[in-house]
């Protein structure tokens, strides 16, 4: 079974960022607050989240606020020109450990990217006073058949 989060993001401000394990695909939803700088997507352990935007490098596959998808400093694909998220709208991703996909207010894109390899986790980053809702349960929007919220890995003693 395929895991989904939906990114609802309590972040805001000037170049916060984080990552949480994943143990199952990811879906992800974005509620865009206040528009600025900001990007979700996956990365491992070894991508720098203190150098925004993400995508850069190898370590990260993100869609950037503007509606371009990167990874390895290199555009994988783009959200259509009448697609990119303005304030208030609900961005939903999804991730099957080879492509992630992308979805605008429930609508499928159609605008896939992939090309990391290795263990991933869901990423978030915010800057020039953005502020985005990020949830990783009780969606917005229906997820799409075979993901569900991220099940968080747990060791036990």
């Amino acid at each position: 079974m395929a895991a989904m989060f939906t990114c609802c993001l309590g972040c805001c401000g000037d170049g916060g960022s984080g990552h949480i394990p994943l143990k199952e695909m990811p879906t992800v939803q974005l509620d865009t607050h206040h528009m600025g700088v900001w990007g979700v997507g996956v990365a491992t352990q070894k991508v720098n989240l203190n150098q925004v935007p993400l995508g850069r490098d190898t370590n990260s596959l993100v869609l950037r606020h503007d509606g371009s998808i990167y990874h390895n400093n290199e555009e994988k694909n783009r959200l259509p020109a009448n697609s990119i998220p303005q304030e208030g709208d609900i961005v939903g991703i999804t991730y099957d450990h080879v492509e992630l996909n992308l979805y605008l207010n429930g609508k499928n894109m159609h605008c896939p990217a992939s090309g990391i390899r290795g263990t991933v986790y869901p990423v978030v980053y915010v800057d020039d006073s953005a502020i985005l809702d990020c949830q990783f349960s009780d969606f917005y929007h229906t997820p799409p058949q075979g993901f569900e919220k991220i099940l968080f890995e747990q060791q036990i003693f």
